[in-house]
């Protein structure tokens, strides 16, 4: 996680000059941010298992470059930052948590409907051999979207994949839940 940040941040200071631009609306700069920084952090995220700590450290990523974007306020006579709450607020409550389990979902319908001999599909749906590690059991992508379903209150989703129309209606459903 810590390399995919660092990326996004080499990405933000190699596209500096337009972010400190005043030529640039606000929805400009949001707009380079979701469409040159968001996807170099989240660069194959369809298969990860985020942890509390790995989501914390991606919104605080996403934070500071919005706090970048929106700058200081003036308020009662004095410049202030600009709290979490009021950014998330800025972003319309969709922050890049929610991005990338909205991609979960949408590559888990694109999964369920390919053939069963393809390779991303078999990695997918096989158990692997062997023991697991002593401890606590690493999640497993499967299980993080099946939990991001239940959530949404989706039910037998195995069912709903092979129609792309209410799939699409899933991922839609997931970029406006609140709790994801």
């Amino acid at each position: 996680m810590e390399r995919r940040i660092l990326a996004g941040n080499r990405t933000y200071f190699a596209a500096i000059s337009l972010f400190r631009s005043r030529r640039l609306s606000r929805p400009s700069k949001i707009g380079l941010y979701k469409t040159l920084i968001r996807p170099v952090v989240s660069c194959g995220a369809e298969a990860w298992t985020l942890t509390k700590k790995e989501e914390q450290a991606v919104l605080i990523f996403e934070r500071k470059i919005f706090g970048r974007i929106y700058g200081l306020k003036y308020e009662n006579g004095e410049w202030k930052c600009r709290t979490n709450r009021e950014l998330d607020e800025m972003s319309k409550g969709e922050n890049v948590v929610k991005w990338i389990k909205r991609q979960r979902i949408s590559w888990l319908g694109h999964l369920e409907r390919t053939e069963e001999d393809r390779m991303p599909k078999k990695i997918f749906t096989e158990e692997l051999e062997g023991t697991r590690r002593r401890g606590r059991p690493r999640k497993r992508c499967k299980e993080e979207v099946e939990r991001d379903l239940q959530v949404l209150g989706v039910r037998r989703w195995g069912e709903l994949v092979a129609d792309r129309k209410k799939w699409k209606d899933i991922v839609r459903q997931a970029k406006a839940h609140s709790g994801l």
